[in-house]
């Protein structure tokens, strides 16, 4: 997959603003507004890599020369943006090692992020050049290429932004707030050494006065003083449980908020890149992480740093016992970075398995009418075991080491213990310690001890941790929608809209969806938009809701270019009803209301009598207030569809796209549709998007999309006219011959002619001759019957099966189609 180095010859001349579209590219992969004529009215040519350095900052990069040496191309962050030796730039996007394997080109489709590390040499690069398609070329090609530098440029929103990266300091915000409940938590912790100090100062007494002089008054003392201090350690120990589960249970409304707040910012092609149940895993994950914080290391902590008191108190007894103590402390570290990078890649296959489980698992709950309907129980039965093997595997694996790091731990705390009893021992025996010394000792070393061993078990906690916030990470280290500069709130729009040499695709190394597509929209016009499958017509219409940003060109409302915008004020003002429609599981008001749940119910009733969806409403048990369940589950798609289309009515949208709207109803349901066209589009601009030609021919102008462009454009009857148009190639394969098409003698000719029109009327008169019977049917679609099948209508349909298997193709010049 080697391309060769474009030339000067190769490629177009450079545009004055050659340098600001690059830079436009890359603000558009970090979700930055960016506005050309403004920089070039600001900067004039950008034509220099200083001046660009400026625009860059402008904007609101972090920008800087930098040089590139070959060995260390794998390490720099990407995108960045390269002078070329003939003057012109290109964007540098991707590296990744020069491989014949499927590995290589799957990251050289990988999300934009850092540069992979590899070895320096064989590297290949992904460059796009300013209007051209992203190329692939060699190192040398890259190399023999540039003038040597690339600007680098991150941003706060940017995977490579340091200061957005997130890390245990996403945290510090919540500790901050918190600080007073935490300091409550170090206070009791403080107490808690203090008593537990007391604890072994009491056997000492015992051993060392009350047995050997026989003193039991002193012993009953001493057993009352040890029960209260036993009694107060524990309510302490409780109190301290409660204000960390306390604040635990603040921090986790706070960070939980933050973290949904900051997913349901994200841009639609995050969620589109990753599976549902991958998701889910990686926001569980923050749980996870805030009781490592708040409960584990925290209390591990406080009590190791007030282990210095019981260093101090034990090295009054013996200096010798406690360097015993103190030399076993570097081995509890060393062990736990032994088995650290075994025990990461462990939790990393762990965590991956698991969230493989998880996304085939919501994947299978939700498509359960499909597997069901395909039969395949069985094979998605064995998937499952098979998956679920691979998990328990990973935990086994995973918990083995976890366990052997354990009892190696344990194993030197043992062997400290029988340290200290024999060097100890001796000391008695030599009269350097008594008996007491040497059991509180022991007590006091255990004290230490104690916390140390949890410390160092807590490094395997880290580790999982560790894992769990690169997980996270990727969500939090996503930049939003409204990620960078402050947006312009929009006014109440007139609705107007305009694309201007509007270019798009779904991934850098993706084919382009759409290719410099111009068009304007006046406020108040009613557009349809037709076309084959992957054309661009969804596309196009999620473009003028900035749902993706454009790669080239603007999408301007009211002249207001919709990337500077304020997003929430665009999508308020723009309703939209797709082919399928996510109901919740609410009642049918509230989904209606879903945009205000203030609004009065005679507001909701008029909306869904607009939709054609009351007298249904008012037949189900509970009416307006009746569950709809999960996705609408509880109703029919016709009718989910209508009630989509009222929630799309409600707010009064200034905008309104249908995409496929009617598909999914029926007849009657579709004629209660379009006779309220013209009420549901007064005063609005409308965009349709059908394949039924019967859903837009009363449109102001349709737009015939092919392959990304503008194909044709223009009234219904206007696009009748062309008889070798994509329209009416469309329109023949819906509705038979069109209006304009000459009616000849032969069988074709006859078998162009409805069934039910009179004997000799030309091919369309369908639309003009009384039917004899009612059929249900919209006025621009006829069906055979029973009782008018006749030679013409089997030769029709032998006909029709004719144009099914050329697959759609173009009718010969003319509109006739040759018999069978």
């Amino acid at each position: 997959m080697h391309a060769s180095s474009p030339s000067a010859s190769a490629a177009p001349a450079a545009p004055a603003d050659d340098a600001l579209q690059c830079l436009e590219l890359v603000a558009q992969l970090h979700h930055m507004p960016l506005d050309r004529a403004q920089l070039r009215h600001q900067f004039g040519a950008v034509a220099d890599v200083r001046t660009l350095l400026l625009a860059a900052q402008a904007v609101g990069f972090k920008a800087r020369r930098h040089r590139l040496r070959p060995e260390r191309l794998p390490f720099i962050p990407l995108p960045a943006i390269c002078p070329a030796a003939d003057g012109r730039f290109f964007v540098w996007a991707r590296t990744a090692p020069a491989a014949a394997s499927a590995e290589a080109d799957q990251a050289m489709a990988a999300p934009p992020g850092l540069a992979k590390a590899a070895g320096a040499a064989g590297l290949r690069m992904l460059v796009q050049w300013p209007g051209q398609a992203p190329q692939v070329l060699t190192q040398q090609e890259f190399l023999a290429l540039g003038t040597g530098e690339a600007v680098l440029l991150t941003s706060r929103a940017s995977y490579a932004g340091e200061l957005a990266r997130f890390d245990f300091s996403w945290f510090i915000p919540a500790l901050v707030k918190y600080r007073g409940l935490l300091g409550e938590v170090l206070l009791v912790s403080l107490v808690l050494q203090l008593v537990a100090l007391v604890t072994p100062l009491f056997f000492q007494v015992v051993m060392d006065k009350v047995l050997v002089n026989h003193a039991m008054q002193t012993l009953n003392v001493v057993a009352v003083g040890l029960l209260l201090a036993t009694v107060f350690e524990v309510l302490l120990g409780a109190i301290r449980t409660y204000v960390v589960a306390h604040t635990s249970s603040k921090m986790d409304v706070e960070l939980g908020a933050r973290l949904f707040r900051h997913l349901l910012g994200l841009p639609m092609a995050y969620f589109q890149s990753r599976r549902v149940g991958d998701s889910v895993a990686r926001v569980r994950e923050l749980e996870s992480i805030r009781a490592f914080l708040t409960s584990q290391a925290m209390t591990v902590l406080l009590d190791g740093l007030f282990s210095v008191v019981f260093l101090a108190v034990m090295l009054w007894y013996s200096v010798d016992l406690t360097l015993v103590v103190l030399a076993s402390i570097p081995v509890y570290f060393l062990l736990s970075l032994f088995f650290t990078p075994i025990l990461r890649a462990r939790l990393n296959e762990k965590f991956n398995r698991g969230a493989e489980n998880q996304a085939f698992l919501v994947e299978s709950i939700a498509g359960v009418n499909t597997i069901k309907a395909m039969a395949v129980e069985p094979r998605w039965q064995e998937r499952w075991d098979r998956q679920l093997a691979g998990y328990v595997s990973a935990s086994l694996s995973t918990a083995n080491i976890a366990n052997l790091a354990g009892n190696s731990v344990m194993l030197v705390s043992k062997l400290v213990t029988v340290g200290i009893l024999w060097i100890g021992a001796r000391q008695v025996l030599q009269g350097q310690l008594t008996v007491g010394q040497l059991i509180a000792f022991n007590m006091l070393a255990g004290q230490v001890a104690a916390p140390i061993i949890r410390l160092a078990q807590l490094w395997n906690d880290f580790q999982q941790v560790g894992i769990s916030m690169a997980r996270l990470g990727d969500i939090l280290n996503t930049p939003t929608e409204l990620a960078g500069a402050q947006r312009t709130r929009l006014p109440r729009l007139a609705g107007a809209i305009e694309f201007d040499q509007v270019s798009f695709r779904y991934r850098p190394d993706a084919a382009q969806v759409l290719r410099g597509v111009s068009l304007k929209v006046a406020p108040g016009e009613v557009i349809g938009i037709v076309g084959r499958s992957g054309s661009g017509k969804s596309t196009l219409t999620r473009l003028a809701q900035r749902l993706y940003v454009p790669e080239r060109g603007r999408v301007l409302v009211d002249g207001q270019d919709i990337a500077i915008a304020d997003t929430a004020s665009l999508r308020h003002q723009i309703g939209v009803v797709l082919q399928e429609n996510v109901l919740f599981n609410r009642s049918v008001r509230e989904n209606i209301a879903l945009a205000d749940p203030a609004c009065p119910i005679e507001a909701v009733m008029a909306a869904a009598r607009l939709a054609g969806a009351h007298d249904f409403i008012c037949e189900l048990p509970e009416g307006y207030d009746t569950q709809v369940g999960e996705h609408g589950a509880n109703l029919s798609g016709g009718q989910r569809q209508r009630i989509a289309i009222a929630r799309a009515l409600l707010g009064d949208p200034r905008v309104l796209i249908f995409d496929e709207a009617t598909s999914a109803l029926d007849y009657e349901s579709e004629r209660i549709i379009q006779d309220n066209m013209q009420q549901i589009c007064q005063g609005r601009t409308v965009l349709i998007i059908a394949h039924r030609l019967s859903a837009v021919r009363h449109a102001d102008r349709i737009v015939v999309m092919e392959r990304g462009e503008i194909a044709e454009i223009g009234p219904h009857e206007q696009l009748l006219q062309n008889p070798q148009g994509i329209y009416t190639h469309l329109y023949r394969l819906q509705q038979g011959p069109a209006p304009g098409d000459k009616a000849s003698a032969g069988p074709a000719a006859s078998n162009a002619a409805p069934a039910n029109a009179p004997a000799g009327a030309p091919a369309g008169a369908a639309e003009r001759a009384p039917r004899s019977a009612p059929t249900g049917l919209p006025p621009n679609e006829t069906e055979n019957t029973a009782a008018n099948a006749s030679e013409n209508a089997a030769a029709q349909a032998a006909q029709r099966v004719v144009v099914l298997r050329r697959g759609n193709s173009a009718p010969p010049p003319g509109g006739q189609e040759g018999a069978p």
